[in-house]
This record gives structure tokens, sequence and C-alpha cells, in this order.
């Protein structure tokens, strides 16, 4: 069994509302506030070139160019695969997924250059696309890496088979894998899917690490509150903290931007939670106990 590498942090901030947030649309504003960020000990910034329609990898790129040194500190995690309708040039209009040599190569160089960044720190293929060229991709991946674009290459909402087809035709190693993880959604600690990640030796990151808020307001929402009343904490902090104590420790994306949410959450991501505390959560979140 491969083990994960993990990431020294309690958890990604997930650039998907960059583009929604206008305040943080001058770069010097936005500078400011991933300076701080990085202060507080937060270095990952997860991004897609499906954000924002390419925008929050630019508004991202155009505060990193406004402060010089900023884009030697942060730690960059994005995405493609994904094309949208008004993206498709072709006459169907269509959403569809392209894993390409050429779409890959491109994607990553045009990245690169709208981030501002000397590599990224993590590249993912978005979404499984059936019609990969396995071999061909992860020739285009590993190329990637020998020549220092990227420094580890991974997937995202991928399933087992899938990963290892493209693994097969790779020399370097697909080192991190994004999935849909919380106390909301539990299903791939049962079905599998969260154990073939760790075995293979992926480190998880979690999207969607509070269910959109149906962790928080949902089945759970009674224990949460009890629980992280007893340990000083905010119900959205415990979520992340039953996360975090999977083995592993899956890094949470978050999507709050606001300073004094990011605060809260990572002052109490990092609460160790015992054995007896994780399961009722569980229980309460699945409406049923264990087996």
């Amino acid at each position: 069994m491969s083990h994960p590498p993990t990431f020294e942090a309690p958890f990604a901030l997930g650039m998907m509302n960059l583009h929604q947030a206008p305040a943080l649309h001058a770069a010097e504003r936005l500078a400011d506030w991933i300076e701080a960020r990085l202060d507080q000990g937060l270095a990952w910034f997860d991004h897609a070139d499906i954000y924002g329609d390419r925008a929050g990898e630019r508004l991202f790129g155009d505060a990193l160019r406004a402060r010089p040194g900023l884009a030697r500190r942060v730690r960059v995690v994005t995405k493609t695969d994904i094309v949208t309708p008004g993206r498709d040039g072709s006459p169907f209009a269509v959403k569809h997924y392209d894993s390409s040599p050429a779409y890959v190569t491109q994607a990553i160089d045009a990245s690169l250059a709208r981030l501002g960044v000397a590599r990224l720190d993590h590249f993912l293929l978005h979404r499984p696309d059936p019609l990969m060229d396995a071999e061909a991709t992860g020739r285009a991946l590993d190329d990637a890496i020998a020549a220092g674009k990227i420094g580890a290459a991974g997937v995202s909402n991928f399933l087992p088979e899938a990963w290892r087809r493209l693994q097969a035709g790779m020399h370097g190693r697909l080192s991190a894998h994004q999935l849909q993880l919380s106390l909301d959604h539990s299903a791939p600690l049962f079905d599998g899917l969260y154990d073939a990640v760790i075995g293979d030796g992926q480190a998880p990151m979690a999207w969607s690490p509070l269910g959109g808020g149906r962790a928080l307001d949902g089945p759970a929402a009674a224990r949460l509150r009890s629980q992280a009343e007893a340990h000083g904490v905010s119900p959205a902090g415990l979520a992340l903290a039953w996360l975090r104590a999977l083995p592993g420790r899956p890094l949470p994306v978050i999507g709050s931007l606001k300073p004094e949410r990011i605060e809260t959450l990572y002052r109490d991501a990092s609460l160790e939670l015992s054995r007896p505390a994780w399961f009722a959560l569980l229980e309460a979140a699945r409406g049923h106990e264990v087996a």
C-alpha cells in the first residue's frame, strides 16, 4: 500500500466564488486578502479553469502580479477538461469533457499564464472523460511534470478503474484526488472509493466539505450544535474536524472568502475528535447506527 502525501493545512481556500466577489476584484485588495491568508498559515488555493469562465484564475493572477513575492508563497491547485457550451466551437455547443493531450497541454500553459505562477503544484483532470486516450494523456501529464510546469498530476471525481487506466499510461504518480466528501455525503467511506484513493497513494481533497450547508442544517444539525457547544467550536469547524479525522487527513476545500469565517474555521478545524464523538455525528447524519 502506498502512503499518500498529506497537506499540512486545515483546509484549502476554494476560488470558485472569486468572480462573484466584486469587493476582491481590485488587484491590490485581492493581494491584501491573499497575503493575510498566507500570514495565517493558509497557502493552498484551489482553482479550475471553469470557475467564472477563467475569471477566477485571471483575477488571482492579477493580484499576484500586483504584489511581487506572493507567487513564491502560494500553493496552487487547478483543474481542466470541462468544456462549457459557450466554449465549444463546434456546431453542437454542447458541454463536454476534453482530456486530449493538445487540450490538456494548452490548458496547463493557459493556467500558468493567467495565474502568474512558475509552476502549478497540483494539476487535476476535473472529470473522467469516457473518450480519454489514457496513454496519450498520461504522456502529456508526464511531459508537463518533466518540464517543471506542474509539480504533480491528479484527478477529481474519478472512479478507481478510470484513474488506474490513466496511471498505467504514466511514469509519474497521480498524487492527489479531489472528491465529494462531507458529513452530508459519506458514501465514499463505505463504497470503497475513499479506501481506493488512500490505497493508491493519492492525497485526498474534499470538495463541498459542508455539503453546501446541508451538513449544518440537515439531520446532523442538532448533534453538531450540541457537540460544537461542548467543545467551544463552531458547527462548521466541527464538520471539518470530522473530515480531518479520516486516514490521510483529507484537505477540505472551503468556498468562503470572508476573513472572519476563515479565521473561525482555521481555529476550529484542527479539533481532535474522540472515536465515539465521530461515530455519533456519522449516525446522526445517516439516520441509523452502523451495522
